[in-house]
Formats: C-alpha cells, sequence, structure tokens
C-alpha cells in the first residue's frame, strides 16, 4: 500500500472522573449517567472497573479536524448528561483526593473477574488516561512502526503529565498514574517483535496458558491492537483541556506516519531496548517536561524540552501533510507554560487546597464545551 493513500485514521478514548461538586470527591454514579447516555452517546460511552469513572471513545475520524469535533460534542454531551445528575466531570490521571477504596466496583461478571484475579491491584487502580488509536492496515509494517514508535513513550508521557496527586499527597512526581499503574502485569514499554508473527504466537500463548482470556488484557503503553488495524498509544496521563488531548493525539498521528513513512523508504530508525527506553520513561514520570531525557545516540542528557523540539521537527513534514500545524502550535504552548501537573501544582503551591485543585480541573475538562457549567452552591465554597 503506498503510504500517499494511507489515511492514518484516529480514534481518541479519554476517562473521566465523576465528581460531586460541592464535596468535590468522586461519586459512584456510572449507572445513572449510562442509562441517559442510551440515546445521546450510544456505544461511545463505557464504564469502566470503578462506578466513579466512565469512558469515551470517538468513531473513526478521517482528520485531526474530525478528532476535534467528535471529542468536543462527545465531552458535551457527557458533562450535560452529570449536568442532569447534579453532578460533574473531571479529566486528569488521578484524583487529587478521592481514595481508592471508598469507590464502587462496576457490576458485572468482567469487573468481578478483574477484582478476583488481581485483588487489591484491582480496587487501588483508580487511574485516568488517554488512548490514542492511529490506523495502519498493513500489521507487517505496523508492527516495526511499534518497535520504533516505543523510544518517544517518554516524550509523550512528559508532555501529557496531569497526575501529581494521589489520596490527598503531592507525590512529588508530575506523573504519578503510570506509577499505579504499572503495578498490573503486562504494563510498561514493551520488549521489541521480531516480526508480526512473533507478537501473535506471543498473544496466543497467554490465551493458551491461561494468563490472559483475549489480548485486551495486555496494557501496554503501547499495543498492536488485537482486534483493530490500529496501533493504539497508552502512555498519556488524561488531559484537562480539549486541546491538550487533540494536541497530543495530533503528534502520536505525526510520529506514526512519519515511521510508516521512513519504513516504506527502506530508512530504519533505530530500536532501542526496554531497559534503556524505561530510564527515559521514569524521568518523564517523576520531572514532565522540566527535567532532562537521555538522548542514546549521543550517550548524554539532554533538557527535555529540547528533544521535544526536536521531535516536532522531526515530524514537520507529516504535520503539514496531515493538517495538524494548530495542534503543534498547541503543543509549543505546552511547552511554554506548563503541562497538566504543572498547572494543579501552581494551584496547590497558591491555594493549598486539593478542593481547589479539583475546581481547577473541573474548570479546564469544560473549556471550549457547548454546556454551561453551573455555578457551585454557597455551601460549597
Amino acid at each position: 500500500m503506498p503510504a500517499t493513500n494511507h489515511a492514518y485514521t484516529l480514534g481518541i478514548e479519554e476517562e473521566f472522573a465523576i465528581v460531586d461538586p460541592e464535596t468535590r470527591e468522586l461519586r459512584s454514579h456510572i449507572q445513572e449517567i449510562l442509562e441517559g447516555g442510551k440515546v445521546t452517546l450510544k456505544e461511545q460511552i463505557k464504564p469502566e472497573m470503578h462506578q466513579s469513572v466512565v469512558e469515551l471513545g470517538t468513531e473513526i475520524c478521517q482528520s485531526i479536524d474530525d478528532a476535534r469535533s467528535h471529542v468536543l460534542d462527545l465531552r458535551s454531551k457527557l458533562a450535560a448528561l452529570a449536568g442532569n445528575a447534579g453532578l460533574r466531570i473531571a479529566s486528569a490521571g488521578t484524583h487529587p483526593f478521592s481514595h481508592w477504596r471508598d469507590q464502587l466496583i462496576t457490576e458485572g461478571e468482567r469487573y468481578q473477574e478483574i477484582v478476583k484475579d488481581m485483588q487489591q491491584l484491582a480496587r487501588a487502580n483508580l487511574i485516568f488516561g488517554l488512548h490514542v488509536h492511529v490506523g495502519i492496515p498493513d500489521r507487517d509494517s505496523a508492527i516495526q512502526v511499534m518497535n520504533q514508535a516505543r523510544y518517544f513513550l517518554p516524550h509523550l508521557y512528559a508532555l501529557s503529565v496531569n497526575s501529581p496527586f494521589w489520596v490527598g499527597r503531592n507525590t512529588g512526581l508530575k506523573g504519578y498514574r503510570l506509577k499505579v499503574f504499572e503495578r498490573f502485569p503486562r504494563t510498561g514499554i514493551p520488549d521489541a517483535f521480531e516480526s508480526l508473527s512473533e507478537y501473535e504466537d506471543y498473544c496466543k500463548l497467554l490465551v493458551k496458558t491461561g494468563c490472559v482470556d483475549n489480548a485486551k488484557k495486555i496494557w501496554w503503553d503501547i499495543r498492536l491492537h488485537p482486534f483493530f488495524d490500529t496501533l493504539e498509544l497508552r502512555v498519556c496521563d488524561a488531559q484537562s483541556r480539549v486541546d491538550d488531548t487533540l494536541a497530543l493525539a495530533a503528534l502520536i498521528q505525526a510520529i506514526v506516519a512519519k515511521l510508516y513513512k521512513m519504513l516504506r523508504q527502506n530508512t530504519t530508525f533505530r530500536v532501542y531496548r526496554r531497559r534503556l527506553l524505561d530510564e527515559n520513561r521514569w524521568r518523564a514520570s517523576r520531572y514532565g517536561i522540566e527535567g532532562k531525557l537521555i538522548d542514546f545516540g549521543r550517550e548524554t542528557e539532554v533538557e527535555t524540552k529540547s528533544l521535544i523540539n526536536e521531535l516536532l521537527h522531526f515530524v514537520s513534514t507529516e504535520v503539514d501533510e496531515l493538517g495538524s500545524k494548530r495542534e503543534m502550535a498547541h503543543i509549543e504552548r505546552i511547552l511554554r507554560e506548563g503541562t497538566g501537573a504543572d498547572r494543579q501544582l501552581a494551584v496547590w503551591e497558591k491555594t493549598q487546597d486539593m478542593k481547589a485543585v479539583v475546581d481547577h480541573i473541573v474548570a479546564e475538562t469544560y473549556e471550549g464545551l457547548n454546556v454551561p457549567q453551573r455555578p457551585r452552591t454557597a455551601s460549597a465554597s
């Protein structure tokens, strides 16, 4: 398939917290929202394991502009459903202070099985992610692109960190969500695969030996989706602002397009070992864009912002082709003004009030939506 005929379709999945506007705590209210969403959101709204979490997924989007309209529409509809119940939605990698032990588990055999299997690890997995699918019909090529794209996972996480707080504590990390999730098996950055058949044999072995019932329980930061012809990047924290979500999705799309094009031109991007990439993944979690990553080619530390600027230059031709200059300008804004974690921490440092941090997250979540955000009651002030 010629690269020029490849659309690089997008699919975006966002996980949201359901929040009480008075207490600012999580509310286990998914069933009521699901009932209300059957008409307006249909198959695009899904429960998660905790009843205080809801997931939205776009349809297949042909362009980043298409994806923007989908994300805005879905968020607006979900916000309206929550508002009808007197609740709010909030999008961040973790809730600043609600405790996982206070959350109800969603009814259903699937979630009960996960809890039975994972025990406290499952109950404590109260986190919110952004998952981006990029279409690649040629799965033999996709597995090679996956191997190469692993290098950029720490860059993407540094840009997306939005989880500095956990159960009421400032963790000292910009991205604590990944540290919670990596307690699960089959998470983190995967090893490289020599071929599609090696990847498929691995998935079949896990199913055959009872490790998983299907390959969707492989939860790596990047995976060749077992059922769709997509590469799915799962490393990013949930983003408060719509513009942040779209900017990250566009950057992921451009990275995949660039690597696919290089592959078609017989130009290879170096495949690094997981043990090296994990060093950068840790640095991204700890410092976000304010730290340094290792440039393994030069064998030296480099400012993370500098490496991300190099990444933007690396994909600039693809950005032009994909029509995502607006989104790359927003990546540059994040580099100037800070990540979601930086903004949360600024509110905390100013107020020393976790409820104020939640209010900030909610306000950013509603930016640009076509639904009025009802003011809080006086008792909530």
